[in-house]
């Protein structure tokens, strides 16, 4: 069987979706393509975003995919120093994941686009040397998809990337490996307005704990580790819940996944394959979440594509590249500079920052000013006893 589109797109997590509908309402012929059965499921995500990104992207703030409304964050530093950024306003949701990825499917198709569940990409199609379309199958029957535009949002694995020639190759140290229950939580006391963060090194080796509440006894609670670790993900969640008397037996989902926490792609753009989330490693780099960043990635590239079709330059689709790296790239490598230095902090250090950073300017904190951060540990004696935290601290400003 042989379709036509303008554009075709591979995955159907955020970045598509976006995607698919910026374009579709642009009145472009669209495909999306999924491999799962039913978009959204599994899950593998702790379900945080920020409440800001709705109306940024146009997103209705539809309850059925809204587990909960937080109004921060509480930081635990190794001996149980607290750092709380509480807002009197909603400040992010937890979702379900589950349902918003359909739902962001469903206004892709609302918009125009068509949409088809377990249909995987096998290959590319290629004619004249040039890439013309997508080799799939659609629940065991082969299809060939030609398109102008090719997306490859298909997750942190990209195969479409590689098929394209794109240097895909991310080294192990850049990705976090993670894994997290959602369970039904009790005896163990936590505020469910608030997202939970737990750091130190015999915690969570360059990463964290999280509890996402859900309800008020039940949350997802995860953990992100280093990808070349010699233990487990799930042995560091296992040891932290048992330390804190969490019962395992009420899991009701259990989660796991590699995150990219580093090694963007330098080239999002190759002949007519464009690449986007996930697939071009389009992570917070700090946090490991990538729903936001996905989303910003989708609408810079949907607006290069149009300019592209609508002028008939395809070379025009590498201006996505040039302003993705301008922007978004740039803050990107900052973030990824204050984690490389972040990783190398003790157990002490960490103490010490909680410390000095619950006196600073928490609004600046959660907006991700971190010259506020580096300008409070600076400012701590305690910080000024260690000359080695002084230099990384020197070095990020």
């Amino acid at each position: 069987m042989e379709l036509h589109y303008d554009v075709i797109v591979v995955g159907a997590g955020v970045a598509g979706p976006i995607l698919s509908r910026n374009l579709a309402k642009k009145g472009y012929k669209v495909l999306m393509i999924d491999k799962k059965a039913e978009i959204g499921s599994p899950k593998r995500c702790g379900e945080g975003l920020g409440i800001t990104n709705f109306k940024k992207y146009d997103i209705p703030l539809d309850k059925r995919f809204i587990n909960r409304e937080v109004y921060g964050a509480a930081i635990y530093s190794p001996s149980g120093y607290k750092l709380e950024i509480r807002y009197n306003r909603v400040a992010g949701v937890i979702l379900e994941r589950k349902i918003f990825d359909k739902m962001l499917a469903y206004y892709a198709a609302k918009a125009g686009a068509e949409v088809m569940a377990k249909t995987e990409a096998v290959g590319l199609i290629r004619k004249e040397g040039k890439i013309a379309g997508i080799k799939a199958k659609h629940e065991g029957e082969p299809l060939e998809i030609y398109a102008d535009v090719i997306v490859a949002a298909d997750g942190v694995e990209s195969r479409v990337a590689r098929w394209a020639g794109i240097n895909s190759f991310l080294p192990p140290h850049e990705m976090d490996s993670g894994y997290e229950y959602e369970m039904v939580i009790e005896n163990f006391e936590f505020d469910p307005d608030l997202i939970h963060l737990y750091f130190g090194n015999e915690v969570a080796p360059r990463g964290y704990v999280w509890i996402f509440p859900k309800d008020e006894d039940r949350a997802n609670v995860g953990i992100g580790i280093n990808g070349d670790n010699p233990k487990t993900a799930k042995y560091y969640l296992e040891k932290w819940l048992k330390e804190n008397n969490i019962k395992g037996t009420k899991i009701l989902e259990v989660n796991v996944g590699g995150i990219p926490v580093g090694g963007f792609l330098k080239e999002l753009v190759k002949d007519n394959v464009v690449v986007v989330g996930d697939a071009a490693r389009q992570v917070n780099p700090m946090h490991g979440g990538g729903m936001a960043e996905a989303m910003e990635a989708a609408t810079i590239a949907s607006k290069w594509i149009d300019k592209a079709l609508s002028e008939e330059n395809l070379e025009l689709l590498k201006g996505y590249t040039e302003e993705w790296w301008a922007g978004e790239g740039q803050k990107l490598l900052r973030i990824l500079k204050v984690r490389q230095i972040s990783e190398k902090l003790s157990d002490d250090e960490l103490d010490a920052a909680v410390q000095a950073l619950s006196g600073a300017d928490a609004e600046k904190i959660a907006a991700g000013d971190y010259k506020e951060v580096f300008k409070a540990l600076i400012k701590n004696p305690k910080i000024l006893l260690k000359p080695r935290m002084l230099k990384l601290l020197k070095e990020a400003l």
